[in-house]
């Protein structure tokens, strides 16, 4: 898709064009004074999810989310036969229509204006398409896939979703619920009637639709290439097509007239972001991008330096919608065959994941379009499956398609789901993770930037950064403490270094719980029985797929502690046959007499499963103990108690 933006700052003022070339026109305003709105209640223009954004990731109200002064903009309209047709607090500004020379002179000549620009001819209708959408779409016949094992059976799908593990996400219980994603394109033909959207639609995940270039509330009218986008991450036909996030909720706004292409439609995506924004959504999703314009405004289109990420209008938003906490996903553009060459606007932005394209194989598309940035970013940031990538059409039918454009909401689907796993963390943790799990990570290039993100390991970069653990010693036995997010398919490995040792020893397995994925807190004991002095040090191994072989464990974390009394004894316990049967028996020596012996025994979730107490005479005793007789076969501890003092835990296996 070939899209252009123009540079706000350097538009061409509305003089310079006739009037029966110019008829629309962007009014920037100097300031905001005389505001009925005040930042220490934004709660009069922004919704409560916007306001709980902003506090989550501790980002301040600031001018720009100020409205417009709405004096200003009675002014401007009252000047004479004049039409408003949108407005940005972002920029500051409104987009207007009018032939009326006296009103443009007029507005002009107000002391709270700084410009009048003209951004577009008349209003879309007397042109013919441009067809620049046209190299997206090339549809073809696709058949129905067999039942897999995860939680979707994603049919034809399944290939653009499993090159990034996309399905681990979902087999995790992250499908995009309570999360909002917004999509600004230029049209979304059939998302009424289309049968991958009936779960949507039936379930009210969209939550609304606009069209910022019609001027109402209808986006079914327009071109299908929206739709097809929302397809990769809404639709939800089982054994044929699942996209990466279909249980997000929606925003679907027009912002593109697809017959033109000119500046007004840059302000519009401001306009449209703003909305998500207002509206309280998570993520933006964009197949859009801008280089040229349309005559009469070709002279101002852009060069390959205005792709600094600072200089257009469109990637001025952009890094708004970022700065206000919003992940922004953008198609880099499909510029890769054509004497452009280069990333579009706003893929320069340097707060957003721009996304290039490859196959389901990992070869990329030769019509991506090529990065740096012109400052030297690396762009794009990430790929993801735009090549052949399966789509819904109008028709019903279930084809593929080429285009950044499909790789973008591709990319945006599986975003959304790996954010709502760590809520905790802001937009550009988010991407980082993305970026870092790239599979050409540690040398990126300008085709792929970092290349295909992995969800595994973006889960476990970002595991990295949320764990915590600590330890501590009382009576010759250590307490390992830990915090990480599981569920129940995960496991923890426990390994302890101590001061006679030169490397880590697996000392105890403790299995996730829980059916969704979430913060959890656990607790080992360690007997320190005949451990040396010194530093002791454990580290925690967790597996985030129980399953699978390859990429599927990291250390989350550390902690250590000094043992600086002497727990040497000459009591020893020996677990008698290991693995068990039914019957457990221990083998227990001590020194001297124990009055208060007690063995419990517990599952890995720490779970009391039995016990039994004794008065141990020195010397040597065997302990049977009955196992209950619907006991799992597992993993199983027994933990000996001096009293209140542990003196040892022993593993065993129950067949």
């Amino acid at each position: 898709m070939k899209k252009i933006l123009v540079c706000f700052a350097t538009l061409v003022a509305f003089a310079q064009f006739s009037e029966a070339q110019t008829t629309r026109y962007i009014v920037k305003f100097k300031d905001k004074g005389s505001n009925p709105y005040s930042l220490t209640n934004p709660a009069a223009y922004l919704s409560q999810r916007s306001i709980d954004r902003r506090n989550r990731y501790s980002i301040g109200i600031d001018s720009t989310d100020l409205p417009i002064t709405p004096r200003y903009i009675d002014s401007v309209i009252l000047s004479g036969s004049v039409t408003l047709l949108n407005k940005s607090k972002w920029l500051n500004s409104i987009s207007i229509k009018t032939s009326d020379a006296a009103a443009l002179a007029k507005i002009s000549s107000f002391p709270f204006v700084q410009s009048v620009t003209g951004i577009a001819p008349r209003i879309a209708g007397s042109f013919s398409p441009n067809h620049k959408f046209e190299t997206d779409e090339q549809p073809s016949a696709l058949k129905e896939a067999g039942l897999t094992s995860d939680f979707y059976n994603y049919g034809s799908s399944f290939a653009q979703v499993h090159i990034h593990n996309g399905e681990f996400l979902h087999n995790i219980g992250l499908r995009g619920q309570n999360m909002i994603l917004g999509m600004l394109d230029g049209g979304f033909n059939s998302y009424l009637t289309v049968s991958a959207f009936d779960s949507a639609r039936n379930n009210g995940q969209i939550l609304g639709v606009y069209d910022f270039v019609a001027k109402d509330s209808s986006v079914n009218e327009d071109i299908p290439h929206g739709m097809e986008c929302f397809s990769t991450i809404a639709a939800n036909i089982p054994g044929q097509f699942v996209g990466t996030a279909p249980k997000a909720n929606f925003y679907l706004f027009r912002t593109e007239d697809a017959a033109t292409e000119y500046p007004i439609e840059e302000h519009n995506w401001v306009c449209g972001a703003e909305r998500i924004d207002s509206a309280g959504g998570d993520v933006i999703s964009s197949s859009l991008g801008y280089n040229n314009f349309d005559a009469p405004f070709t002279a101002y289109s852009h060069t390959y330096a205005d792709m600094n990420g600072n200089t257009t209008m469109a990637a001025i938003g952009a890094d708004l919608a970022a700065k206000k906490g919003m992940l922004v996903v953008i198609a880099a553009g499909n510029e890769g065959n054509s004497a452009w060459h280069y990333i579009t606007t706003p893929s320069d932005a340097d707060s957003v994941l721009a996304v290039g394209a490859v196959n389901t194989s990992g070869a990329v598309g030769s019509f991506s379009s090529y990065g740096p940035s012109s400052d030297g970013q690396i762009k794009p940031d990430v790929a993801a499956v735009g090549v052949a990538a399966v789509v819904q059409f109008p028709n019903n039918a279930i084809g593929t398609s080429n285009g950044t454009s499909f790789a973008c909401p591709n990319m945006a689907g599986l975003s959304t789901c790996l954010w709502q796993g760590f809520p905790e963390f802001n937009n550009m943790k988010i991407i980082n993770a993305l970026r870092q799990s790239g599979s050409i990570a540690s040398s990126a290039d300008n085709r792929i930037g970092y290349g295909i993100p992995d969800m595994k390991k973006a889960t476990l970069i970002l595991l990295q950064d949320f764990a915590t653990s600590s330890v501590s010693i009382s009576n010759c036995t250590a307490t390992l403490n830990w915090t990480s997010k599981d569920v129940s398919s995960m496991k923890y490995v426990i390994e302890r270094m101590t001061s006679a040792q030169n490397s880590f020893i697996k000392i105890a397995e403790q299995k996730g719980t829980g059916n969704t994925f979430s913060t959890r807190s656990y607790q080992f004991l360690d007997d320190l029985q005949n451990v040396p002095t010194g530093t002791i040090t454990y580290r925690i191994l967790q597996v985030i797929d129980t399953s699978a072989t390859g990429l599927n464990a990291d250390y989350i974390d550390t902690a250590s502690t000094i043992l600086n009394f002497s727990c040497a004894g000459t009591e020893s316990v020996v677990v008698i046959p290991n693995p068990v049967i039914n019957t457990l028996t221990l083998k227990v020596s001590t020194s001297e007499n124990v009055p208060n012996l007690i063995i419990n025994i517990y599952n890995t979730a720490g779970q009391l499963i039995a016990s039994l107490k004794k008065d141990q005479p020195q010397g040597t005793i065997f302990y049977p103990i009955a196992l209950p007789l619907k006991l799992p076969p597992g993993k199983y501890y027994a933990k000996l108690y001096n009293g209140t003092k542990v003196f040892a835990t022993k593993e065993f296996i129950k067949l």
